[in-house]
């Protein structure tokens, strides 16, 4: 058996021991007007300004700096709700694009929908883009598989519900509003228009000077 004195020296390490955890517990559960000791500041603390402050920087001594002039807005300078949301007067969505479907908007849907909606959705909007196969293939459970643009329940969907679920999302899909222009979404919804009806195209949907040559 150890002498009694480091007994009594062990015990009272032990019992030191405590006092940092008792004071982090202290500083967890109580409120302080002080900040915080920070070890790594990350920049979370620097001179800054608040909106509406006013700042000695620039001539105008304003701190909220007004428009570039020129700059375009993201909307393209359009605010009408079929536009940018595509929904009618009425609150409805719209059936069709508010942008004629021309060869250069589906090129351009084209070019948009490989860079955004293929990893998905595939190249023929069919669902089996390759993050859909190797979350497949993961087999993890947690996985919700992108819809089949070419299925009935999506070709029934009225054009400004496709812009809608692009500048939203939808399920597992992200909002691509932040990243896309209102005119870029537009441009998808009419590629996707494109997809469904050559899935779904028939021998009429050819042009008659066309079809002796089809096999």
């Amino acid at each position: 058996m150890p002498p009694r004195p480091v007994i009594y020296v062990l015990l009272l390490l032990i019992a030191l021991s405590f006092v940092p955890m008792a004071f982090l517990v202290k500083a967890r559960v109580t409120g302080s007007t002080a900040p915080r000791l920070q070890i790594i500041p990350d920049m979370d603390n620097q001179p800054r300004f608040k909106s509406q402050q006013a700042d000695p920087l620039f001539a105008d001594g304003r701190e909220l700096r007004p428009p570039v002039p020129g700059t375009v807005g993201r909307t393209g300078g359009r605010s009408d709700p079929l536009f940018l949301a595509g929904r009618t007067p009425q609150g409805e969505w719209t059936p069709r694009s508010p942008l004629p479907t021309t060869a250069a908007l589906l090129q351009r849907g084209q070019q948009r929908f490989q860079i955004y909606c293929t990893p998905c959705h595939g190249l023929g909007g069919a669902g089996d883009g390759t993050a859909s196969r190797r979350a497949d293939r993961l087999a993890e459970g947690t996985w919700t598989p992108p819809s089949d643009l070419a299925s009935e329940t999506v070709r029934e969907r009225p054009d400004g519900h496709l812009f809608n679920t692009i500048t939203h999302g939808l399920r597992n899909m992200p909002a691509y509003g932040p990243q896309i222009p209102p005119e870029d979404r537009w441009a998808i919804v009419a590629y996707v228009r494109a997809l469904q009806r050559a899935r779904h195209a028939t021998l009429d949907d050819v042009p008659p000077e066309v079809r002796p040559t089809l096999k």
